[in-house]
């Protein structure tokens, strides 16, 4: 039997926390980008041999210039899809760092007020784990389901909540 077709992408996702802030990346300027058009936080996927943490901070330091110097797993998402293949989302927040911001060559980046935040486009499903982090909730896993662009199905710590 194929096992390929089991296989799921790992990646992080960073919220960088500025105060009542959060860094955001506007993601405009990638070809054939999932997240066009949408407001994320900044990451990505693993290298080999990467652990969720060296993927964090490595893809902070890309996408940013900044160097995360203090940070906090909250949670693991799993991403599955009728269009893409799982992925397995592993969630940071991170609140202190050095260096300056620059440029990304991915989108734009922006401090966005946490109070603003879920007015923008987003992911439904980002709306639930963002709500999560804004209740300072412990550690979770979340799984979203998505036909398309539509959020169908989300389950936190195994209880269905959509």
């Amino acid at each position: 039997m194929d096992d390929s077709i089991f296989r799921a992408v790992n990646s992080t996702l960073i919220y960088i926390e500025r105060g009542d802030e959060y860094l955001m990346l506007h993601r405009t300027k990638k070809e054939n980008d999932l997240n066009h058009d949408k407001w994320i936080g900044v990451g990505g996927k693993f290298e080999p041999d990467e652990s969720p943490e060296d993927c964090a901070l490595r893809e902070t330091y890309e996408e940013t210039g900044l160097t995360l110097t203090s940070w906090r797993c909250r949670g693991v998402v799993t991403f599955v899809s009728d269009t893409y293949e799982t992925e397995y989302m592993h969630l940071f927040t991170a609140d202190a760092w050095t260096g300056a911001i620059k440029e990304c060559d991915e989108g734009e980046l922006a401090w966005i007020k946490k109070e603003t935040l879920l007015s923008l486009p987003l992911w439904e499903g980002d709306k639930i784990f963002l709500r999560l982090l804004d209740a300072d909730e412990p550690f979770f896993l979340l799984k979203l389901k998505y036909e398309g662009d539509h959020l169908v199905f989300a389950q936190l710590n195994g209880k269905q909540i959509v």
